[in-house]
């Protein structure tokens, strides 16, 4: 598109998009993103022993969590001890061929561990991992 100035020359218009405000946004939209996403990851507080042998999760599998307070999570949601076992039971699988991973917080008596193991025992499920973190190396 072409005007004339009032001096007398011609003069095209500038058509470029200033794209600098939608930089802008959406930088601050993947600083608040980043931010809240730690956040978002919802879970339970599990301070799981420390070990030197551990070996990587490479699959999703079932998780049974125990924290301090000896409550018992599967996934996410609080569980009662004694329906445990129907809960773990899946008509589609068989129970032999089931991985479940167990959390317990290293506060966790052992008495309460040992209820939860029976648990999963019960519901025929006799492959069961538990969750550790690996030691830190002290640096010399």
């Amino acid at each position: 598109m072409a005007f004339t100035a009032s001096s007398g020359h011609t003069r095209t218009s500038l058509a470029d998009i200033n794209i600098t405000p939608l930089v802008d946004v959406v930088l601050v939209l993947l600083i608040i993103f980043m931010v809240t996403a730690p956040v978002l990851q919802s879970g339970i507080d599990v301070s799981v022993p420390k070990t030197k042998s551990v070996k990587e999760i490479t699959q999703q599998r079932m998780v049974l969590t125990i924290d301090r307070d000896q409550n018992v999570f599967l996934g996410d949601k609080p569980v009662n001890l004694a329906q445990l076992p129907t809960l773990l039971h899946t008509p589609k699988t068989d129970p032999a061929n089931q991985v479940i991973y167990l959390r317990a917080d290293e506060r966790v008596p052992f008495g309460a561990f040992a209820s939860v193991m029976d648990a999963v025992k019960q519901a025929g499920i006799s492959n069961i991992s538990i969750v550790t973190q690996p030691l830190q190396k002290t640096a010399k």
